[in-house]
């Protein structure tokens, strides 16, 4: 138990430990790439013969962030000449994205094969929040959430439905619009996202 403890000690006495220490992250983080990428030869074989999108060189944590600049639709336009017309994957962090370049390629996605992509990705925030993915907006493409929409469709968008609810809609116009006047009239600085964010 002595020899642990003078062991440790010298450690801490050692100048390169502040070292140590600040390389004990990346270290964890490099042992975690190579654990979730290790691959082995058959799961290589069925990759190759998996067919996906061209995909440009991505970083091991961050993906393709760097290659969206301050303009992301004119850097996405600049990967789509050099990557792929119609087609491209981008990894966004861990997230693989579909990037549809052309609108051939569009249609195929949104209206042929729209099956395929209507799904949402499982979220465990929404497993823990909304008890389960039994939400329209969160749960996955499937017969729960063909009935739900149906329901809502039928009991919440109707137009006798949406039609009952306007004089809400005005009241909160007129209160908003109210609220605006009066601020301009006292020359107070006006914060127009303030009065977007509350019209949402």
């Amino acid at each position: 138990m002595e020899q642990a403890a003078g062991l440790v000690y010298q450690l801490f006495q050692n100048e390169m430990f502040p070292w140590i220490l600040a390389l004990f992250p990346f270290l964890l983080l490099a042992l975690h790439y190579l654990a979730t990428n290790h691959r082995t030869p058959t799961t290589c074989k069925e990759t190759r013969n998996h067919l996906s999108p061209p995909s440009p060189p991505r970083l091991p944590i961050i993906g393709h962030l760097h290659l969206i600049g301050d303009l992301p639709h004119v850097s996405l336009r600049e990967l789509a000449h050099r990557y792929g017309p119609n087609l491209m994957l981008l990894h966004l962090g861990q997230v693989q994205n579909l990037v549809v370049s052309s609108p051939h390629a569009a249609e195929a996605v949104l209206r042929t094969h729209d099956h395929v992509f209507a799904s949402r990705p499982h979220s465990l925030i929404g497993d823990i929040l909304l008890y389960g993915p039994s939400d329209v907006g969160l749960s996955p493409y499937g017969e729960q959430w063909r009935r739900s929409r149906r329901i809502v469709t039928t009991h919440l968008l109707t137009n006798k439905k949406v039609r009952s609810y306007h004089v809400a809609r005005e009241e909160e116009v007129h209160d908003y619009l109210h609220t605006y006047y009066y601020n301009t009239l006292s020359y107070k600085h006006i914060d127009i996202y303030i009065y977007r964010s509350k019209m949402k």
